[in-house]
């Protein structure tokens, strides 16, 4: 970053990765493979691993298979459990780093609070917690979409006087034998912590709002035969390739095959009439089996599987509330029946802010003409071209943005969008350009696709608009998934037209004055 010869100034790197769970480390995987190695991974946490690291609650797994929940790059053959334990995921995390020669890429422990494209010099000026400001030609946003935990908007929750916490910032050094804990909310992440909490606790009350469809586990101990045959290079990269297939024909057929409703209402009927079966077999008080029965069709919300959950409300210490919480007092909480039930801990499993104006992205971004990102979402709706780039944006681009998640494991989305923004800095390394922007017209195209799609989904025809998800937005849009099939999304993000995107090069970038 000479001036003394004439010339012109350069940013501190050329990519700056925001983000180092596996969205981060996969796109500096990609970048390498595209020949570029100058990038550093920023994060505010102080070890890798995202969701991985944060979540540390009693119970925490992935919730698919573990032989698929791993790179194509790196595959990981041994696993304790068919679906680990998510500190299992945070160590793959730290092998994938190692492996892959990232750990002198981290800048870890103070996080980006502010992002400001300069376009005068085409490049991103990142403003850090600690106050340190970052410049770099590109940059890749890889935060994920549960980052920020979304805390319930209850009267009188300020006021409690005992330990209150949400799941994601959990506390090890609080104990929580003996005590009266309540748990407000029953998704994904109250399935695994509940069974686990109501072990150590004298008195466990779950508060549900809507019940979740359950199936059950298929979850086992993988022993030295079965991580052998994961070790065996070909019958591992099979079983991904079979496990990745089945995962994404299980949670996104109903997306993907968007034009057929009778043949989505067929299947999800189906599900539920087997759900309600397990259901059965679990919990046999007629009373109990109707209040863990979802109102809402099966697909609407995030389903999930577990082989203990149903039952640990048959114990007696556990209790179940399905009325609304009216309020929250300093010793209790005040449900709308008019009772009051008084506990030491409330812990809130309540989930993220996923597509939410303030919160996605986490911060300010500024792009050009003092376009602030999340102001364009909420005025404009949540929308960028193949999930990764949004226009008047330049030099920038998205792991998990709007309309780019084909459901199914997370892994191949990290792929796919790496791979696609790695492809276009390539390809403006080539041309010489300094600037990069997705163009108006292909964007709207895939905007308008997605959106017509999503729209023929069973999220919006099957009676899903009712069922309070977080598949749908505060806008009315679908922007959390990508209505279309993993290979769809594998393929299109790594064979768009390379015109979809416009290169220039600056001829405004001042040199620095010579002393």
């Amino acid at each position: 970053m000479s001036s003394a010869n004439g010339s012109r100034v350069s940013p501190d790197h050329e990519v700056v990765i925001v983000g180092a769970g596996l969205g981060g480390i996969g796109a500096g995987v990609a970048l390498r493979r595209a020949g570029i190695d100058d990038f550093v991974l920023i994060d505010k946490w102080s070890k890798v691993g995202g969701t991985w690291l944060a979540n540390t609650y009693p119970g925490v797994a992935v919730d698919v298979p573990s032989p698929v929940y791993n790179f194509s790059f790196q595959p990981r053959s041994q696993w304790s459990r068919f679906f680990a334990p998510g500190v299992e995921l945070q160590r793959y995390a730290e092998e994938v780093v190692d492996r892959q020669g990232l750990r002198d890429k981290l800048r870890l422990g103070s996080g980006v609070v502010l992002g400001v494209f300069d376009e005068e010099r085409d490049r991103w000026r990142l403003t850090l917690e600690d106050g340190a400001e970052v410049t770099a030609r590109y940059v890749i946003g890889a935060v994920g979409g549960l980052e920020q935990p979304h805390n319930p908007d209850i009267p009188g929750l300020d006021t409690f006087t005992g330990k209150i916490m949400h799941s994601s910032r959990w506390d090890h050094d609080y104990d929580y034998r003996g005590k009266r804990v309540a748990v407000i909310g029953t998704g994904a992440t109250a399935l695994q912590l509940i069974p686990r909490l109501a072990e150590q606790v004298s008195q466990l009350t779950v508060y549900q709002r809507r019940a979740i469809w359950i199936g059950p586990k298929p979850d086992f101990a993988m022993g030295r035969l079965a991580n052998a045959m994961l070790n065996i290079a070909p019958l591992q990269y099979a079983i991904r390739a079979i496990g990745n297939v089945s995962v994404n024909a299980g949670l996104g057929a109903g997306l993907a095959i968007s034009n057929y409703p009778r043949i989505t209402s067929a299947g999800m009927t189906a599900a539920e009439t087997f759900m309600k079966a397990y259901l059965f077999s679990q919990v046999r008080d007629r009373e109990l089996r109707r209040k863990l029965t979802p109102d809402y069709r099966f697909g609407c919300k995030r389903p999930s599987v577990s082989n203990d959950y149903f039952k640990t409300f048959t114990r007696g210490h556990v209790d179940l509330v399905t009325e609304a919480i009216e309020h929250v007092t300093p010793t209790g909480v005040v449900s709308a029946d008019g009772r009051e039930r008084e506990f030491d801990t409330v812990v809130c499993a309540t989930g993220f802010k996923v597509m939410e104006k303030g919160y996605t992205p986490p911060y300010p971004i500024y792009g050009c003409d003092g376009l602030e990102l999340g102001e364009f979402w909420d005025t404009h709706r949540f929308q960028a071209y193949q999930g990764v780039s949004v226009p008047k944006f330049p030099n920038a681009f998205l792991i998990v943005g709007p309309y780019a998640f084909a459901p199914g494991s997370h892994i191949p989305l990290i792929e796919s969008t790496s791979a696609h923004a790695a492809r276009v800095i390539k390809e403006a390394r080539r041309r010489g350009a300094s600037r990069v922007e997705v163009r108006q017209e292909p964007h709207d195209r895939y905007f308008a696709r997605m959106d017509a799609r999503a729209k023929k989904t069973h999220l919006f025809t099957q009676g899903c608009l009712t069922s309070n998800t977080y598949y749908i937005n505060y806008q009315g849009d679908g922007a959390a998934f990508r209505p279309s099939t993993q290979l769809e999304m594998y393929w299109e993000n790594r064979h768009f037209p390379l015109d979809d995107y416009r290169f220039t090069t600056s001829v405004r970038e001042p040199q620095e004055a010579v002393p």
